[in-house]
C-alpha cells in the first residue's frame, strides 16, 4: 500500500505533524549570535524507520528486491516507513510514551 492511499480509521487511527515554533528558532539564533557560534541544519529522516507500528500494513515488494518466482507476494511492515501517515506520530510516541 502506498502512503498516499491510506485511509483514516482503516489504515491508521491518528496522525501527527512535527512543527517548530518561530519563537524557538529566534531564541536559537539569538543565542547563537550572542555567543558567536555557527548554526548547521540537519535533516533527520531515519527517525521514522525505527519505530514499531501497531497497525497491520502491507506493501508491494520494492522494485529490484523481488524474490524470483515470488513477485506476487507482499511485505508486512513491522517498523514505520517515511511516508506513512502514522510515521510522525509513532516517532513522537516513542520519545514521549505517556
Amino acid at each position: 500500500m502506498k502512503g498516499c492511499n491510506q485511509k483514516k480509521e482503516v489504515d491508521f487511527d491518528e496522525i501527527f505533524s512535527l512543527v517548530v515554533k518561530y519563537s524557538s528558532i529566534r531564541v536559537v539564533f539569538c543565542i547563537t549570535a550572542s555567543l558567536n557560534l555557527e548554526v548547521e541544519q540537519l535533516d533527520v529522516k531515519i527517525t521514522f524507520l525505527h519505530e514499531d507500528i501497531k497497525e497491520e500494513i502491507y506493501m508491494e515488494q520494492p522494485k529490484g528486491y523481488e524474490e524470483p518466482n515470488k513477485e506476487h507476494l507482499v511485505c508486512r511492515l513491522k517498523k514505520s516507513l517515511y511516508g506513512l501517515k502514522q510515521a510522525p506520530r509513532q516517532c513522537i510516541r516513542s520519545l514521549n510514551p505517556s
